[in-house]
């Protein structure tokens, strides 16, 4: 059960414009759409696909690390890690199995030729967005196993974009639209409280020691 006095007390240690950000942001916030990254190489990629996130309100991103480890370069990340919940993975059957269950359609981005278009996709359930590794993209197992492909339409020489750019793309395209349309894409009132009690934790020094002695009142 959420205990509201313990945040009414922790939000007592900051500003008044910290805890009004803390709510103006929440209420742009969103599950509805995710966002999982396989087997990235490149650390600032990882890092940089976060940071997007959090810009453009995705509250949740899941990190499938089966050949490489520790994923995220906390420079590039800026802080967008204390804001944005990452779940981290073993194996991508693992992830989309997960996804799966919490009632999501995983859509593998690749610029392969039977890939929607990015101004023809629709949000019209719950989706998580698949990005790949720099070099050889996705899996054969993500690929398998996803529900649709989606890319994203280039005139140029070049086939694809570097995965942090193509995340930002397709992520700020796919929000707005999600915002201006009448789904409930909102977080709940109970996921805006443990978040604002996981946000204020983080933002105190020592707060759990802070926390141990309001307890013992």
């Amino acid at each position: 059960m959420f205990n509201d006095d313990l945040l009414t007390y922790l939000e007592g240690f900051l500003t008044e414009e910290r805890r009004q950000r803390f709510l103006d942001v929440l209420q742009k916030r969103t599950r509805y759409l995710t966002v999982a990254i396989e087997d990235v190489y490149q650390l600032h990629n990882t890092s940089a696909v976060i940071r997007s996130c959090d810009a453009f309100g995705v509250q949740e991103v899941h990190v499938v690390e089966d050949r490489y480890e520790k994923r995220l370069d906390k420079n590039i990340a800026m802080g967008a890690e204390q804001w944005v919940d990452v779940t981290r993975y073993q194996t991508a059957s693992e992830c989309i199995t997960t996804l799966k269950d919490k009632g999501y359609q995983v859509v593998a981005t690749t610029p392969h030729n039977d890939s929607r278009l990015l101004s023809q996709f629709t949000l019209d359930t719950k989706t998580a967005l698949f990005f790949g590794t720099e070099k050889e993209g996705l899996s054969e197992e993500v690929m398998r196993k996803a529900d649709g492909f989606l890319k994203i339409p280039m005139v140029g020489f070049s086939e694809s974009l570097n995965i942090s750019v193509s995340a930002a793309i397709i992520i700020q395209k796919l929000t707005e639209e999600l915002r201006a349309s009448n789904i409930k894409w909102q977080l709940s009132d109970i996921e805006i409280l443990d978040k604002r009690l996981d946000w204020t934790k983080k933002s105190i020094k020592d707060a759990e020691s802070i926390i141990n002695r309001y307890l013992l009142k």
